[in-house]
């Protein structure tokens, strides 16, 4: 290949702050012919408009605050351009978006609340129905839903108002879990994100969707003596309840709308995903209803029941070795070392002389399933460790695909977005899809009177 004039080649294509000259050219090297002429500008504008995002999402997705969208579009028009750090991270953003919806119409609106990386939204998707609305707050959830999803979502829902989330059919909510689960010390509504359900209510109150689907950990079924879902099932019901203190911290819309009554047939099931071939021992709570007003004399009650009722006698077999990779295959920066593997064991010898079960576990290719894989696992690892004695190797942590594999979903959801920590926090957190696609399946039958 012949040589390239670096300097006439950044004199045609002014993009580059003089300043930044250096910079540039180490961006160039190794470049094919073609890739040189693909200017900086060009490069950031080919990736926001491939994601789907408008100059401001993209410049929240980068990190950038007040005026991102102005630097962004500076970047475009070749005004100025990124430092070498920030150019590189936004040349290993994938594009391929996966998830991305590409129909006008759906059969059915949905709006996804709370939905961390959208793993409640692919089976409403894939049912034919049209998410219409997004809201998550975590900014690194925001990167690895866009990137799947082509969709940067809105922010914290309590600054959201009702007027600007459009009008939908099914509203979907795996609402804040940390208040009600055992790693979240079970606070209940005490914690502002076991309050979060009152965001729900407003939002139910005001747009009246037909039906919803609520998911959350199975400790909420007994959180407070059964109180806290007491307090759930008769706001949505719309049966007279406890009264919500003054004091309690919920935004002044979530307030003022509880003077709307509901009038939602709700039932609820806690469910195991390995009951629906996910080789993961994972049990949460599924809250359903639907509006009796937009099903009037329709036995919602005994339909929701037999829902239920099938869902729960569901059984398969499962076996981790199905998900898990070769270990041979994997990064040893996976592997755990000396010295955490004597720290792991030393903890579970002094767990077992209090008399409790706490400690480490390992699993290999012949186990049915694993643990529950928390948010907490980026730490250490302790509740799932993989077997590598067939490769004379310590035991390692899961990969990022395997995460996503005992989650239920599928390989070509992208889980490179984020940091290894981030991605683990990420599915630690999300739901196991084939049990959302069955809830799904059934909730439209209903829907559809079948």
């Amino acid at each position: 290949m012949k040589n390239i004039d670096e300097d006439g080649l950044l004199q045609k294509y002014p993009v580059v702050d003089p300043a930044k000259k250096a910079q540039y050219l180490v961006c160039l090297k190794g470049k094919s012919m073609l890739e040189r002429l693909y200017t900086p500008a060009d490069m950031i504008k080919s990736k926001r408009e491939s994601l789907g995002l408008t100059q401001k999402e993209f410049a929240e997705l980068m990190g950038l605050k007040g005026t991102g969208d102005r630097t962004v579009s500076g970047w475009e028009r070749g005004e100025h351009q990124p430092s070498n750090a920030k150019l590189r991270s936004i040349e290993k953003i994938e594009t391929s978006v996966p998830y991305r919806d590409r129909n006008s119409i759906g059969k059915f609106d949905f709006i996804d609340l709370f939905a961390g990386i959208g793993g409640i939204r692919i089976p409403f998707q894939e049912l034919g129905g049209k998410c219409v609305f997004t809201s998550e707050w975590d900014k690194f959830s925001k990167k690895t839903y866009a990137a799947n999803f082509g969709e940067y979502p809105k922010g914290d829902i309590t600054k959201i108002h009702t007027s600007d989330i459009p009008d939908h059919d099914i509203l979907l909510a795996g609402f804040p879990c940390q208040a009600f689960s055992q790693a979240g010390l079970k606070k209940g509504f005490s914690d502002t994100r076991g309050t979060m359900f009152f965001e729900i209510q407003r939002i139910l109150a005001n747009k009246r969707p037909k039906a919803f689907l609520l998911e959350n950990v199975k400790q909420l079924r007994g959180h407070d003596k059964g109180k806290t879902l007491e307090t759930i099932l008769t706001t949505l019901s719309g049966n007279e309840g406890e009264i919500i203190p003054d004091g309690f911290p919920i935004s002044e819309e979530a307030r003022s709308s509880l003077t709307t009554k509901l009038n939602y047939e709700v039932g609820f099931r806690v469910l195991r995903a390995t009951n629906f071939v996910v080789p993961q021992n994972r049990e949460r709570i599924y809250i359903v209803g639907f509006d009796r007003d937009a099903f009037p004399n329709f036995e919602l009650k005994n339909k929701i029941c037999e829902m239920f009722d099938d869902l729960e006698s569901r059984r398969s077999h499962t076996c981790l070795g199905d998900i898990l990779q070769k270990n041979e295959t994997v990064d040893q920066k996976y592997t755990i070392s000396n010295r955490l593997l004597e720290g792991h064991i030393r903890r579970r010898i002094e767990h077992k002389q209090k008399g409790n079960g706490f400690g480490y576990s390992i699993f290999d290719v012949t186990s049915k399933y694993c643990n529950t894989i928390s948010a907490r696992y980026y730490k250490d690892g302790s509740e799932i460790l993989i077997d590598q004695s067939d490769i004379n190797k310590n035991p390692r942590k899961l990969t990022p695909r395997e995460c996503a594999r005992i989650q239920g979903f599928p390989d070509n959801f992208l889980v490179n977005a984020v940091s290894d920590a981030q991605t683990y926090r990420q599915f630690g957190n999300s739901v196991s899809v084939p049990v959302i696609r069955e809830v799904a399946k059934s909730m439209l039958k209903i829907m559809l009177h079948e």
